[in-house]
């Protein structure tokens, strides 16, 4: 049986992944970014429950789960997501800064783990704080805000890993021009 993770073969200058290391990365990545965007539903669902109930328990049950949720998994999750997507595009032909909506997917994914741990984690931690002294829900904003955010954006990114739209960035242009030249130039040599 192959290595699934053996050494990126070497192609064009640099490095490619091995086809059993690119389809494992692959679902790697994909079930971390389901994973992510079904633990965002579920941050919401459970900020919905905070902010509309009427009993003082459900929310205090809803804020620890959230904060269960955000200390254990988030981060976790946030980080594979970012490093497996990393590694896809730089050990493949799509590249991190050749087409468009790579670039866009590797910038949201580093700006969604940027306000996860800055701005969710945060919220979320000073709501369980006010609940536990006894005190009502700071506010509805502090439990919706993060994970409506972040839904819209794994949306988002799901919606462009499927169309992948707007084509090449100026630099893919660039690399695609120069590696077309050089196989020109040979072909040419070889009519002579």
């Amino acid at each position: 049986m192959p290595d699934v993770l053996a050494a990126p073969a070497r192609h064009g200058g640099r490095m490619k992944l091995n086809r059993p290391a690119r389809r494992a990365f692959l679902v790697v990545h994909v079930a971390a970014s389901a994973g992510w965007l079904g633990l965002t539903l579920g941050l919401l669902a459970l900020g919905i429950a905070a902010t509309t109930t009427g009993s003082a328990t459900t929310v205090e049950a809803s804020v620890r789960a959230m904060k269960l949720f955000a200390d254990w998994l988030l981060l976790p999750l946030a980080f594979l997501t970012l490093l497996s997507g990393l590694v896809l595009s730089l050990g493949t032909a799509w590249g991190l800064a050749r087409h468009r909506w790579v670039y866009t997917k590797f910038w949201l994914t580093l700006a969604t783990t940027t306000a996860t741990v800055f701005a969710l984690r945060p919220a979320v931690n000073s709501a369980v704080a006010a609940v536990a002294a006894g005190g009502p829900l700071p506010d509805a904003g502090d439990v919706l805000f993060g994970p409506i955010v972040s839904l819209s954006a794994y949306l988002f990114m799901t919606v462009i890993s499927v169309l992948k739209p707007w084509g090449l960035t100026r630099r893919g242009r660039r690399r695609r021009a120069a590696a077309r030249t050089p196989v020109a130039a040979g072909r040419i040599r070889q009519t002579a």
